[in-house]
């Protein structure tokens, strides 16, 4: 195992910042999985099961088991989690720019079509080994101005040429569920069948460039703008993504994070890139995949005091009540019923809300929305 710190940018006189790394295996000899967790800072879950996952590692490292590379970064945020407003902790934007730390990654395909594609031929792996090193020297010649950039900079220069990405989140309140792209699906289904996913979200570009769909969608927007200009030039999913919800903010138990590690670690012998000779059978699915676009974000259409009537995880029909908003000063009650069929995977953790707030989600099977399909 080789630990590498990675200074950022400094955005003040005597202010340093420095991100974190650690290296399993030997770079080149397989598959490449990289792991990081809390790049919102508040959402600490990730952060618990790459501590229980890095011994594990070590372990398999020191036994020469990893046949391939890993590269594990237990907290990818060291911005986020120096920021706090009135003892509360603000790690989703970035106070200097209001820019929501997993949002505004560049768009690889845009920028990297012009200069590879007349290098680009028959062969899908030596294509996938052409875009890599283009990406490679996108990243070496990116001059950040900022410390967030420089940090966006760092964590796509350690995740750019890696097979699988596994971004570590958690909602506010939730079960476990994923957000995955289309084409990433096939590959990653039993790492959230290992998991005990509760929703599977999927989508072809959710909106926002978030970092996981920097990475893969470049991609599928490489192949597709290849054949818009007439190449026919084998491209495959170089990069498979996916964020993983761990539950909700307040689940940071060591059982759930010693069941997380246990799962990934699974997920990894699965891939054959750990050979412990132990190859665990894939678990039985707890959920079919459903479309991003048919998951319904509830709202409160006035202020109020929130009481839940359902609870994450739990499965819904049309107009089952959700939720109540209690108006104490005109004795009002608005009712917030269930618009689709589906699971309740998500919900605020705050009880107080004023018109117009997020309440929860439901994943419901029917594409209904369009244009971007993520959250602020």
């Amino acid at each position: 195992m080789q630990r590498i710190d990675h200074p950022l940018l400094s955005p003040s006189l005597g202010s340093h910042k420095k991100l974190s790394s650690f290296h399993f295996g030997k770079p080149g000899s397989g598959l490449k999985v990289y792991i990081q967790a809390s790049l919102h800072a508040e959402e600490l879950p990730g952060m618990l099961a790459a501590y229980h996952l890095r011994p594990l590692l070590e372990a398999a490292d020191a036994a020469g088991q990893i046949v391939g590379s890993v590269v594990l970064v237990p907290v990818s945020n060291p911005i986020g989690l120096s920021q706090r407003l009135d003892h509360k902790p603000m790690g989703r934007f970035e106070l200097d720019s209001s820019e929501n730390f997993n949002r505004h990654y560049p768009d690889f395909a845009k920028e990297l079509l012009p200069t590879i594609a007349n290098k680009l031929g028959a062969d899908g792996a030596a294509n996938v080994a052409t875009v890599r090193a283009a990406m490679g020297d996108y990243l070496s010649n990116w001059s950040p101005e900022t410390e967030l950039q420089s940090m966006r900079k760092t964590l796509l220069t350690l995740a750019h040429d890696a097979d699988i990405v596994l971004d570590l989140h958690c909602d506010c309140e939730g079960v476990m569920h994923f957000y995955c792209e289309e084409t990433c699906w096939p590959r990653l289904a039993p790492i959230a069948h290992f998991m005990g996913s509760q929703a599977i979200l999927l989508a072809k570009d959710s909106g926002g460039g978030p970092i996981d769909e920097c990475l893969s969608g470049a991609w599928w927007r490489l192949a597709e703008a290849l054949k818009k200009q007439g190449l026919d030039h084998p491209l495959p999913q170089g990069c498979c993504t996916t964020t993983i919800e761990l539950r909700g903010e307040l689940d940071v138990t060591h059982a759930y994070a010693t069941q997380d590690a246990h799962a990934i670690f699974a997920y990894l012998e699965h891939l054959g890139l750990l050979q412990t000779g132990h190859k665990p059978e894939v678990p039985a699915a707890l959920c079919q995949p459903t479309p991003l676009a048919g998951s319904q974000t509830l709202r409160a259409k006035g202020p109020g005091v929130v009481v839940y009537a359902a609870t994450p995880g739990q499965r819904l029909k049309k107009g089952d009540l959700v939720a109540e908003v209690i108006d104490p000063v005109d004795a009002l009650t608005q009712e917030v019923r269930a618009g689709v069929d589906g699971v309740f995977y998500a919900r605020i953790r705050d009880r107080y809300v004023t018109a117009g707030c997020e309440l929860g989600k439901i994943a419901g099977p029917t594409p209904f929305r369009t244009g971007p399909l993520l959250g602020d």
